[in-house]
């Protein structure tokens, strides 16, 4: 009811979902097979790989997989410009403090931002990097610098960075790295941020009840904005709380739970964005299940529902040996003295901040 009718699978697309479900899609075989894919498992918004995530180099695209590619969008009603968020490969890192490697990260980059531009692709996700060994603030003034090369070398495609499950030296674990960054971009219109329901989790940002939920969406909107949220990635989290650990789980499976997605599926903030699956599923055909699983927690309006209730313990039983595996691993981390960073623990970047707010009062 309220579904686009298709031959092509047991799955259809909503067309009456307030939200753009979906999930990280295959492109094998041509990126203009993600599109049909999508459409085979009922998303309403889809990821991908825009070449091999293994490669540095990857073929080009023919004219014909991009005229293709685009034909598929229309005949699937999917909006490239808004419908999809593909994510760059993990490898590139334009923080590294090593000139000739920022410098390699930079050419794949870039490439993959002008395979958006020919498919009318209009969102990037990019995974920020890591600072490695060099200073943390020269490294994130130094991925600023490339991001605003790069905006300058295309035309339309907005690059959007995601918030990050680690610690240290890896980029985007605080929220207040990507403000930092964003801050320094030249054309604002030209950046996004994509936030992660695990790695916000991990990093230690608690959102597993309403309360949590609402109090990370404050902090969200006083450190970044509403109006740079371009994205989410949907992911439960194998690991506890704080665990800086980037594990995803099935939805309802994890540390997280049911009751999360279902405040998602409620949120008015994040009507309009694409919301992507990458949980671990065999199959694209796992991701139609969850997509599903998502509406229907739409329709659930109170966290008492009988219904939701009985589908959350199993969910919880099924991934039970899963979560003491992971707490039995975190205890013995902590025993040998591994401390968990605070998000607000960098001090250079809250002085930052704090400069900002005094200059925005002057203006």
């Amino acid at each position: 009811m309220g579904k686009d009718q298709s031959e092509m699978s047991k799955f259809v697309r909503s067309t009456t979902s307030k939200y753009k479900f979906g999930a990280h899609i295959s492109g094998a075989g041509g990126i203009s097979n993600s599109v049909t894919n999508a459409y085979k498992v009922g998303c309403n918004a889809f990821a991908m790989f825009l070449k091999s995530p293994r490669k540095w180099v990857s073929p080009a695209y023919s004219k014909d997989e991009i005229e293709k590619f685009k034909e598929n969008c229309k005949k699937c009603n999917y909006n490239p410009l808004t419908d999809v968020l593909p994510h760059g490969q993990y490898f590139i890192n334009l923080a590294n403090p090593d000139e000739e490697k920022a410098q390699k990260a930079y050419d794949s980059f870039i490439d993959d931002l002008s395979r958006c531009e020919q498919l009318g692709i209009g969102l990037y996700n990019l995974h920020p990097g890591s600072s490695l060994k060099g200073d943390h603030e020269s490294q994130l003034k130094q991925l600023a610098s490339y991001l605003n090369k790069a905006i300058k070398e295309t035309k339309f495609v907005k690059v959007v960075l995601e918030n990050m499950a680690g610690t240290g030296n890896l980029i985007g674990s605080n929220l207040k790295d990507l403000k930092y960054v964003i801050d320094l971009i030249e054309d604002k219109d030209r950046i996004g941020v994509c936030v992660d329901t695990c790695h916000t989790f991990a990093a230690g940002y608690d959102i597993g009840t309403k309360e949590a939920y609402e109090k990370f969406w404050k902090q969200f909107d006083e450190i970044i904005g509403y109006q740079y949220l371009k994205g989410i990635h949907l992911n439960d989290s194998k690991a506890p709380l704080g665990a800086n650990r980037d594990l995803h789980e099935v939805l309802g499976e994890g540390f997280l739970g049911l009751e999360v997605f279902r405040l998602i599926s409620h949120d008015e903030h994040l009507q309009g964005l694409p919301i992507i699956l990458e949980t671990p599923q065999p199959t694209d055909e796992g991701y139609g299940d969850e997509v599903n699983l998502l509406e229907w927690l739409e329709t659930v309006s109170i966290p008492e529902d009988e219904e939701l209730t009985k589908k959350s313990k199993e969910l919880q039983e099924k991934g039970s040996k899963s979560r003491k595996d992971q707490i039995a691993k975190y205890d013995a981390k902590q025993k040998k003295g591994t401390k968990r960073s605070k998000p607000d623990s960098n001090n250079d970047i809250a002085a930052h901040l704090s400069k900002q707010k005094k200059v925005s009062k002057k203006e």
